[in-house]
C-alpha cells in the first residue's frame, strides 16, 4: 500500500478513536417512563413510548459495537434480492426480540436487574468466545457455515442464513441488555405488578423492535461491503478488530481483576491523556498493518498484522477505561507533570460491598440509622460495571458543580451499591427498594423514609438531577 495513503488512514483512525467517544449522545433519560401510560390503561400510548425508548437506546454508544455483527450477517454476501434481505433482517430482529422478552420476564419474576446475566462469568465467556470466532472469520481464518446436511434441511424453510441471522440477533440481544434504562425499569415493574407474562413479553418484544430499526435499515437498504478486491479485506479487518475489542470489553466487566486493571490504568493516565495515548497506539497499529496486511500472506505479514491488531485492540480498551477517569491522571501528578484537581469533587461516603467482600445488610442498615439520627437525606446509587447508563451518570452527572453543591448544601449521605455480581443479600436489597433495572438512584428523606418519588432510573443530566435531590431533602422545594 502507498505510504502516503497508509499514513493518512492511520492518522484518521487515531483521530476517530480520540474524538468520536466524546461526541456520542447519552442514553434515554429518566423522564421516558412507559409504566404510567400502561397503568392508566393507555396500552397503545405505552407501547409507542416503549418503541420510542428502544429506538433511542439504539442510538446510544453501547449499541454501536453491535453494528459489525450486523454487517457480518448482511454485508459481504452475494448479491441478493431485497426480499431475501428483508427475510434475514426480520430473522435477526426476531432473535433479538426473543432474548429481550425472555430476559425481561425473568427479571420481572425473579427480581434481578435486567441484564444482570452479563455479570456471570460463564455467560460472558460464552458470548466473548462467539465474538472472537466471528472476528476470526472476519480475518479470513474460515467462513462461517453450517454442516451441509443441516444446510439442506434449512434451505427448505428459508436457508441457513435465516438461522444464522436469528442466532446473531439473539447474541445482540444479550449484548444490548446493559444499554437499557428508564423505559424497561418502569416496564418491568408493570409486568411484575400485573402478573401478565404474555403482555409483558409482548411489550419487551416491541422494545426490541425499536432497537432493531437501525439494523433493519442496514440489512434491507444495506451499505453492502465491496464485492471483491483489497477493500473487501480491509473492511472485514476493521470489523474483526471491533469484534475482538468488544469481546475483551465484556470479559473485562465480568472478571473483577481485569476490570480493576483497566480501571486502574484509566485512572493513572486520565481522560484526556488516555485519549491521546490511545490515538497514538491506533496510528502505530494501523501503520504496522492492522488493516491492510493479511494473516494469510506468510509469517512476516502475519506477525506485523498480529502486532498491529493487538495495538489497536489495546488502544480501544484503554480508551474505554480512560473515558470514565478524571481529566488528570494520577501518574502525571506523581511525576510532577500536572497539578491535582482543586475543584470540589463528588464524594461517595460508602461503597457497598467493598472489593472482594460480600454485601452486609446489617452494615447498610447501620449507615441508614446513623443518617436518620443525624437528620441527613440519603442518596443510594444502584449500579453495575456492565451497566452503560451507570457510567454516564458517573462521568457526566455526579462531577457537575451543581450536583456537588446540592449534595453539600443538603448534607446528603451518598451510598453506592455495587450490584455487578449477584448474591442473595444484594438481590434482597434490590427487591426491598423496588429496583427493576440499573441504574436506579433511590432517596431517603431526613426523617428516614424511603421515597418512591423522587427516583431516578436511567441517565439524568446534572440540572434535573440536582432538582430531584432538592425534592428529596425538602418538603417544600420552593422553601429550600
Amino acid at each position: 500500500m502507498d505510504a502516503k495513503k497508509l499514513g493518512v488512514m492511520a492518522v484518521l483512525a487515531g483521530v476517530a478513536v480520540a474524538v468520536v467517544p466524546w461526541l456520542l449522545p447519552t442514553g434515554p433519560n429518566a423522564n421516558l417512563d412507559a409504566a404510567r401510560f400502561l397503568e392508566s390503561g393507555s396500552l397503545a400510548v405505552g407501547a409507542a413510548v416503549v418503541f420510542a425508548g428502544g429506538l433511542l437506546t439504539a442510538l446510544t454508544p453501547c449499541v454501536y459495537p453491535l453494528i459489525p455483527i450486523t454487517v457480518s450477517v448482511f454485508g459481504a454476501r452475494k448479491t441478493e434480492g431485497r426480499g431475501r434481505a428483508l427475510l434475514l433482517t426480520s430473522s435477526y430482529i426476531v432473535g433479538m426480540g426473543v432474548v429481550f422478552s425472555a430476559l425481561g420476564v425473568l427479571a420481572a419474576k425473579t427480581g434481578q436487574a435486567f441484564g444482570s446475566m452479563l455479570g456471570h462469568p460463564a455467560v460472558v465467556t460464552g458470548l466473548a468466545v462467539f465474538l472472537l470466532l466471528l472476528a476470526t472469520s472476519m480475518f479470513g481464518a474460515f467462513e462461517l457455515a453450517l454442516p451441509s446436511s443441516f444446510q439442506t434441511k434449512l434451505n427448505a424453510v428459508g436457508g441457513a442464513g435465516v438461522a444464522g441471522a436469528f442466532l446473531m440477533g439473539s447474541v445482540s440481544g444479550f449484548l444490548a441488555a446493559p444499554c437499557t434504562g428508564p423505559v424497561l425499569t418502569g416496564l418491568l415493574a408493570f409486568v411484575a405488578k400485573s402478573a401478565n407474562t404474555t403482555l409483558g413479553a409482548s411489550l419487551l418484544f416491541v422494545y426490541a423492535l425499536g432497537i432493531g430499526v437501525p439494523f433493519f435499515l442496514i440489512g434491507v437498504f444495506t451499505v453492502r461491503l465491496p464485492r471483491g478486491g483489497v477493500w473487501m479485506e480491509w473492511v472485514k479487518s476493521v470489523l474483526g478488530i471491533m469484534l475482538v475489542a468488544l469481546a475483551f470489553s465484556y470479559l473485562k466487566d465480568a472478571f473483577p481483576w481485569a476490570r480493576d486493571v483497566v480501571k486502574g490504568l484509566g485512572l493513572q493516565v486520565g481522560r484526556v491523556p488516555g485519549a491521546v495515548i490511545a490515538a497514538l497506539l491506533v496510528v502505530l497499529g494501523v501503520a504496522l498493518g492492522a488493516v491492510h496486511r493479511s494473516f494469510k500472506e506468510g509469517a512476516r505479514e502475519f506477525s506485523f498484522k498480529a502486532l498491529g491488531v493487538a495495538l489497536v485492540v489495546a488502544a480501544l480498551v484503554l480508551r474505554g477505561g480512560a473515558l470514565d477517569a478524571g481529566p488528570v491522571g494520577t501518574l502525571w501528578v506523581s511525576l510532577g507533570l500536572a497539578e491535582p484537581a482543586r475543584a470540589p469533587a463528588w464524594q461517595w461516603h460508602h461503597v457497598m460491598p467493598a472489593k472482594q467482600a460480600t454485601f452486609s445488610p446489617e452494615a447498610f442498615d447501620q449507615v441508614l440509622a446513623q443518617a436518620k439520627a443525624e437528620g441527613r437525606p440519603v442518596l443510594i446509587d444502584f449500579f453495575a460495571d456492565w451497566c452503560a447508563a451507570c457510567k454516564e451518570l458517573d462521568r457526566d452527572t455526579y462531577p457537575a458543580q451543581q450536583v456537588i453543591s446540592e449534595s453539600d448544601e443538603g448534607r446528603f449521605l451518598n451510598i453506592k451499591i455495587d450490584a455487578t455480581n449477584s448474591e442473595d443479600s444484594l438481590d434482597a436489597l434490590l427487591e426491598r427498594f423496588g429496583v427493576e433495572g440499573l441504574p436506579t438512584v433511590a432517596f431517603i428523606s431526613p426523617e428516614g423514609k424511603v421515597l418512591t418519588q423522587p427516583r431516578v432510573t436511567g441517565f439524568l443530566a446534572p440540572s434535573p438531577f440536582a432538582t430531584e435531590m432538592k425534592k428529596a431533602r425538602c418538603t417544600d422545594v420552593n422553601a429550600c
